[in-house]
């Protein structure tokens, strides 16, 4: 009878123990979701020139826009119902700390003219852990989507079959063919962070991520286009405890858009935070993109009505340069040669432009940073090849193909 009752208040506890990662991993999922649609409507925003530079009381704040401005636009998109509730959906980005007020006087959205900013905007985005795996998993996801030999495919465990399912030998067999990591063991470390951030799970929420046969899949569709309101409706479901309903296949990732190149191109991240005050998104190894990331924390790589597109904010460079003038003897650069040791989440710059390109953000705790990479500096040379004549697509390419060490050769401005 001891026994009995030892068991069963054993068998409570595991039960206990598993609602609580679920309900950690929903509220992770949540967040993700919360992290893409103000992402996709950032880039609405400035598609839309909503977001600029603004002046106020003799002084210009930049990538911002006015509080009552958004929220016509969302009423007027179809975005919102209402005024009130437009209000709920740009207070609940401030809750999770997508939006603040450019001067962080106040954390409630008011319907005003006031003027906030995305952080994606100004740097201040917070890239931590969660945040910076978020984007590494937004980036295997869009690599694994659009490569030509897919491992997610359809597959059977225990008599069910799963769409888009992999088992989970096979994708750290994928990662180390891809350079995504150097080893077994930490292919198995990022697979176990995916799954606990809520990025993949097993096909019957059974077990952890294993080295083995067992089937996974990613639960976040990055690509599917995303509407505000569903950012109140999850975050009811999830305190009232209901699933949300699967969801469909939509138009492409924020960080995978695109719109006419301007004149720099657009940007993308080869990993996740940016240094400097006006980065965008988009990513490939560390992703968020920029938002990454573009993200990309990148790969750091669409809301509801009208047309969708990816738009940068201005970037760092001080004034255009070509690659006869870095070439040109007397040029008011300097040459050097770094080499770049990447960890588990990437590399840690961002990369802009097209021929030449230059590293429009470093993130200040990256492999990057450490090697002595820094926002301005031209890439010349990737592992001895010469990349100057080269797009960011390119670059992207030769660096993702490469091998986890990459030695650049930069001409720094002197100033």
């Amino acid at each position: 009878m001891e026994r009995t009752e030892r068991n069963k208040n054993g068998n409570g506890t595991k039960i206990e123990r598993t609602g609580s990662i679920h309900r950690k991993v929903k509220s992770r999922q949540h967040k993700a979701e919360v992290m893409i649609a103000g992402e996709q409507l950032r880039l609405r925003l400035h598609d839309g020139k909503l977001i600029k530079e603004h002046r106020y009381h003799l002084r210009n704040y930049p990538n911002c826009f006015v509080a009552h401005e958004v929220i016509d636009w969302l009423v007027s998109h179809k975005e919102a119902p209402n005024r009130p509730v437009a209000i709920l959906l740009m207070q609940h980005l401030i809750d999770h700390d997508i939006v603040h007020h450019v001067c962080d006087k106040s954390p409630i959205f008011k319907d005003a003219k006031m003027l906030y900013r995305f952080r994606k905007d100004d740097g201040t985005f917070p890239f931590n852990i969660e945040v910076k795996i978020f984007m590494r998993g937004q980036s295997l996801y869009e690599h694994l989507i659009g490569g030509k030999d897919s491992i997610l495919q359809l597959r059977e465990e225990k008599e069910v079959m799963y769409e888009r399912s992999f088992p989970g030998c096979q994708f750290i067999d994928w990662l180390l063919q891809n350079g995504e990591v150097p080893s077994r063991r930490q292919g198995l470390e990022l697979s176990r962070a995916l799954l606990e951030q809520g990025i993949i799970q097993h096909v019957s929420l059974k077990h952890h991520f294993f080295d083995s046969g067992l089937l996974y899949k990613f639960c976040i569709n990055f690509r599917r286009r995303r509407r505000l309101s569903e950012l109140l409706n999850e975050n009811q479901r999830e305190e009232e405890g209901v699933a949300p309903s699967r969801q469909e296949e939509g138009a492409e990732s924020p960080f995978m858009l695109r719109k006419n190149p301007s004149t720099h191109g657009n940007t993308t991240f080869l990993s996740t935070q940016p240094s400097e005050p006006k980065t965008a998104s988009g990513s490939r190894r560390s992703s968020l993109t920029n938002q990454p990331v573009t993200g990309s924390y990148s790969h750091a790589h669409s809301l509801a009505s009208g047309p969708v597109v990816r738009c940068n904010p201005k970037s760092v460079l001080r004034r255009n340069v070509t690659c006869e003038e870095l070439l040109s003897p007397g040029a008011p650069f300097f040459r050097r040669v770094l080499t770049v040791l990447g960890d588990a989440l990437g590399w840690g710059f961002v990369v802009r432009g097209r021929s030449p390109c230059y590293v429009q953000a470093v993130d200040p705790s990256s492999p990057a940073a450490t090697a002595g990479v820094k926002v301005r500096q031209f890439v010349c040379q990737v592992n001895g090849r010469s990349v100057l004549h080269l797009d960011y697509r390119t670059l992207r390419k030769l660096v993702m193909s490469g091998p986890r060490t990459v030695v650049l050769e930069v001409m720094e401005p002197i100033d």
